[in-house]
């Protein structure tokens, strides 16, 4: 008589696990779903070309920090015109908001 109602507390105790786990999923971020995007996208490449073993995953390996290296350049020239101007800003010996100004002028002109 006590096995039938522990069963039917089990069954129900396990179906509403799942109903939380099921409610506990996350929406991937938009730099997961690009990076999904790129990972997609250089399988597909790879496929096309008949790439296996260790030249699929050196084809894998630079294809993935393809774009990487892309921003990592950008990111640099951004900070050579903050280095640019931030030594223009210090030889004319500017602070507070003139410093300020100067600085949003020369990094508009340097772009």
């Amino acid at each position: 008589m006590r096995l039938p109602i522990l069963l039917s507390l089990l069954a129900t105790l396990c179906l509403g696990g799942n109903a939380l786990a099921a409610d506990a999923t996350k929406t991937p971020s938009a730099a997961q779903t690009a990076q999904r995007q790129k990972m997609t996208d250089c399988n597909q490449q790879a496929t096309t070309q008949s790439l296996k073993g260790d030249e699929r995953k050196t084809f894998m390996s630079h294809c993935l920090k393809a774009e990487t290296q892309t921003n990592d350049k950008a990111l640099s020239t951004q900070q050579n015109k903050m280095k640019t101007c931030n030594a223009d800003a210090a030889k004319k010996e500017l602070k507070g908001d003139a410093r300020k100004t100067f600085m949003s002028e020369c990094l508009k002109k340097a772009a």
